[in-house]
């Protein structure tokens, strides 16, 4: 069994705001910049309505986490297993 790396939770994360945008991008498998302007640019159409929207999300995020905690685990051990030779050509490059 391999050791997971220690990761800083999403809201805690530098270049997030509440790791909503990114936590959606995880759970259904794409990039959450595809969020994120979306919500920047409804943000000068109506700040007060894109903001509640946010939040609104990010309540949904925050119930599915506490709600279905193993389902991200089971995923995470899944693909720690099916480390594949491409994987750690990554991690050599990101070593470099």
């Amino acid at each position: 069994m391999e050791t997971q790396e220690n990761q800083v939770a999403l809201p805690l994360r530098s270049h997030t705001i509440l790791g909503i945008c990114e936590a959606i991008g995880e759970d259904f498998g794409f990039n959450p910049v595809l969020l994120r302007i979306p919500f920047a640019a409804t943000v000068l159409w109506s700040p007060t309505w894109s903001i509640a929207a946010y939040l609104a999300l990010g309540l949904v995020v925050l119930a599915s986490r506490l709600l279905f905690p193993k389902a991200k685990t089971q995923q995470v051990d899944a693909i720690a297993t099916d480390a594949s030779p491409a994987n750690e050509q990554r991690d050599y490059a990101k070593a470099a």
